[in-house]
């Protein structure tokens, strides 16, 4: 094994100058080429078949500029529409165990609600926006059956 590494770098180095060498050689003949004619100038024009692409609408286009290869769409929104006051009201429980996330969890699925937890150091925290301030207040006594602390407080959204 040594003796091929010993041998192997003098070897690739002789057969890359015989390489250049001949290389050089091949491109600096001696031959001389002499045209005795000049060029000449062809009339003939070839006929290509063209293919349909999704380029060539819009090479047709009237419109200059560029285009976007999808559809614009274009919304005519009135800013000076009066909001209108909906109230709407948020639920927060802090959830201490796993037990009591799955049985939260269980219950919000019964009564189909959709819901948002946050997870930090202290806990997790469970939030429900809605409208429906009756159907919160019986969650949070279902909720007390499973040693959950929850309020239904009015939330309020900056703008």
């Amino acid at each position: 094994m040594q003796r091929f590494i010993k041998w192997f770098a003098p070897i690739v180095a002789i057969g890359v100058a015989i390489f250049i060498t001949y290389f050089l050689i091949s491109i600096n003949s001696d031959t001389v080429v002499v045209d005795d004619e000049p060029l000449s100038y062809q009339e003939t024009t070839k006929q290509e078949n063209k293919q349909k692409n999704w380029l060539d609408h819009f090479s047709k286009s009237k419109k200059l500029g560029y285009f976007y290869p999808v559809n614009e769409i274009y919304l005519k929104v009135d800013l000076n529409e009066k909001i209108t006051k909906t109230i709407t009201y948020k639920l927060t429980a802090n959830i201490q165990d796993p037990y009591q996330l799955f049985c939260l969890k269980e219950e919000l699925e019964n009564y189909k609600m959709k819901y948002f937890l946050k997870k930090d150091k202290y806990g997790v925290d469970l939030l429900i926006y809605s409208r429906n301030v009756n159907k919160l207040n019986d969650l949070v006594k279902v909720l007390k059956n499973y040693k959950i602390n929850a309020q239904v407080e009015h939330y309020k959204e900056d703008y």
